[in-house]
């Protein structure tokens, strides 16, 4: 098998203490006036700093013109100024401290020894018997209930120019942060403390919709007559401004009109593609400046395709393969702003002693420090750049750099289930530069996609199987179908059961796979899992189109109800997968969608749409319940599978 894809494909490669507040009032010293609300018996601040903000504030929504946080207003037309309250109106509800019943006092609201308390400004340190050892006023530092007189409040956030700076946990300083960004339309305002901004992070939320991107070349021995791209569809009602640097060099910068889309090429970056060659040797790399930056003055959504092409200017069809690409794939991209520090990743195991599989890290702030810690498969690595042979390593990234982890080239070796963890916000693709899938059935083709965070993923997942094109009819065909332990002692369940599925997870990093199925089902786990499905080679399938592709499952927890998406109008067949709540009323171009098919007992069902190549590859679908999409399509020995989107907010 192996000797056939190097004579065919030869011509190519692939987080305070809280003090006692409230008890305060009761057993810990009298309050100042003013420093407590009648109606809440909470402590309010009388000093802050105010370029600062706390987080909770800063996530409470976007400010309106007026500079009022409009999500954080108390209900109701009007509001009480606590300062000119009319005690005679006071609600007869609301207990006055000054009659409290004393009957209603307990002994255990006194402050712990050595607890710092804050009445207003003042730290104070409580002697355990209702006093205080010591007092002290923080001026000009503020009060933080059991830290003291500190710097700022941890978590809080100021303006520093353009960058925001975040308080860090001990309250002793500011480190720096996200710079907002005029190429994104966003500036620092002092009032909030953080940037703002239709780009802002407030205003984007958590989605794959953003406006600034890491396009990342990985790991294809395709020939470069075939173009990387990325496409930009701009989902505003605005004309988007996108501009693609790489370090400081300006590589591109183009206007996208409202809800349209724009292909735009860009160079390979060799020591990441690695040429040519299928046999050859792969060691571990670092490439400074390696990954593009794609930033937009509008909410964007990107994808990559590496490459966009599946056939070139000769013959490329069935049976006359002289001018194909052989080896493709596509990664949604997903902006910083959902970025986390945590990520679990999915790969493939080694082909024939000959093509690795790899996993790439992309950080967006300098001195990024990334650690690795592999799988129960993934300590066989090519190492290189600060990473070890058994796959541990600790490397730090500037912004734009990019380390390439290859495992070895036995079977044995899968990077699968290795954990990325950094001290700051990383982008993280798996792949493999070229894999038969299954292990002993041609052809291989080149796989990557975005891994989400592990602060994204869940428990529920529904995946389905593609459609595919066989003797002029569109058939329903068997794919792989991976399960990523994220913890230890991870429990599985199918609806409907699926005979001889993997029940069990013992160990974090551990997966499992269903090898061939074309049932539609939900994984259920009692922890978190990652979820991929691969496609299988043409020999499995039996179709002259397609071949091995990669695509994230997405938890039905992230499901969105409007997405725009793209599917190349150069492939012999599109496809969109739709999974929707049971009587959803979903319109996909305009049309309505039907022919759905119940999912066992989920609620849930699928439809399998071809798509037209109208609008340039682009649609937009919603419906009136949250659901999910995956698009995949297929050239001659090749094809392309991603997530059409999803949200990535954080579940717990």
């Amino acid at each position: 098998m192996l000797e056939l894809v190097l004579t065919r494909r030869g011509l190519r490669g692939p987080l305070l203490l809280t003090g006692c507040l409230l008890a305060l009032t009761t057993a810990c010293g009298s309050e100042s006036p003013g420093d407590t609300d009648s109606n809440t018996g909470t402590t309010n601040p009388t000093t802050t700093n105010p370029t600062t903000t706390t987080e909770t504030s800063e996530s409470s929504g976007e400010t309106d013109p007026s500079g009022t946080e409009s999500e954080s207003e108390t209900a109701g037309p009007t509001t009480e100024d606590p300062t000119t309250e009319d005690p005679t109106t006071e609600d007869p509800t609301t207990e006055d401290p000054t009659t409290e019943d004393p009957t209603t006092e307990t002994t255990d609201a006194v402050c712990p020894q050595g607890e710092i308390v804050c009445e207003g400004n003042e730290a104070k340190v409580c002697d355990g018997m209702g006093g205080f050892d010591e007092t002290e006023l923080c001026d000009p530092e503020v009060c933080v209930d059991g830290l003291g007189c500190v710097t700022c409040e941890p978590g809080s956030t100021q303006c520093n120019g353009e960058v925001v700076e975040t308080c860090n946990g001990q309250g002793t300083g500011w480190n720096p942060g996200v710079e907002c960004d005029p190429l994104q339309g966003t500036t620092c305002d002092p009032d909030i403390g953080n940037c703002t901004g239709k780009c802002s992070s407030v205003s984007l939320g958590t989605s794959y919709i953003g406006c600034d991107y890491y396009p990342t070349v990985t790991s294809n021995g395709v020939a470069t007559t075939f173009n990387f791209a990325v496409t930009v569809a701009n989902t505003s009602d605005n004309q988007a401004t996108v501009t693609v640097t790489r370090g400081a060099n300006m590589v591109s910068q183009v206007n996208v009109a409202a809800n349209s889309l724009q292909i735009i090429n860009l160079p390979w970056v060799e020591p990441l593609k690695g040429g040519e060659s299928l046999d050859s040797t792969w060691p571990t790399v670092k490439v400074d400046d390696g990954a593009y930056r794609l930033r937009s003055n509008e909410p964007v959504t990107v994808y990559q395709y590496s490459p966009i092409e599946y056939k070139g200017n000769g013959i490329c069809q069935a049976g006359l393969t002289l001018d194909c690409s052989f080896t493709n794939d596509a990664s949604l991209l997903l902006p910083t702003n959902v970025w986390r520090d945590q990520y679990i990743v999915a790969s493939r195991n080694g082909l024939g002693d000959q093509i690795p599989g790899f996993y790439a890290v992309v950080a967006s702030q300098d001195d990024t420090t990334v650690n690795l810690t592999p799988s129960a498969t993934g300590g066989l690595v090519v190492g290189g750049a600060g990473v070890s042979n058994n796959g541990t390593g600790a490397v730090t990234l500037n912004q734009g750099d990019v380390l390439q982890v290859y495992s070895t080239e036995s079977q044995q070796a899968d990077l699968t289930g290795t954990i990325v963890d950094s001290d700051k916000p990383i982008q993280v693709f798996g792949g493999h530069r070229c894999i038969y899938v299954p292990n002993e059935t041609p052809y291989c083709d080149h796989i990557e996609e975005s891994m989400p965070p592990i602060a994204s993923l869940a428990s529920s997942y529904i995946v389905t199987a593609p459609l595919i094109r066989i003797l002029n009819n569109d058939e329903v065909t068997g794919t792989m179908v991976r399960i990523v332990a994220t913890e230890d002692n991870t429990t599985l369940t199918y609806d409907p059961p699926q005979g001889g599925a993997p029940t069990n997870l013992a160990a974090a990093g551990n997966f499992a796979e269903i090898p061939a199925t074309a049932n539609d089902f939900e994984i259920n786990a009692d922890k978190k899992v990652l979820v991929v499905q691969y496609m299988r080679g043409q020999e499995a399938t039996l179709s002259t189109v397609g071949d091995p592709a990669m695509a994230v499952a997405v938890p039905t927890q992230q499901f969105r109800t409007e997405y725009l998406f793209h599917a190349p109008t150069n492939y012999e067949y599109n496809y969109v997968n739709i999974v929707a709540p049971s009587g959803s009323n979903i319109t996909l171009d305009g049309n309505a969608v039907g022919n759905f098919s119940n999912i066992g007992g989920t609620g849930y069902g699928v439809s399998r749409v071809l798509l037209n190549d109208g609008n340039n590859g682009n649609h937009t679908i919603s419906g009136d319940q949250a659901f999910g999409i995956s698009v995949y399509g297929y050239g001659v020995d090749t094809s392309y599978w991603y997530p059409g989107g999803l949200d990535l907010k954080v579940i717990e």
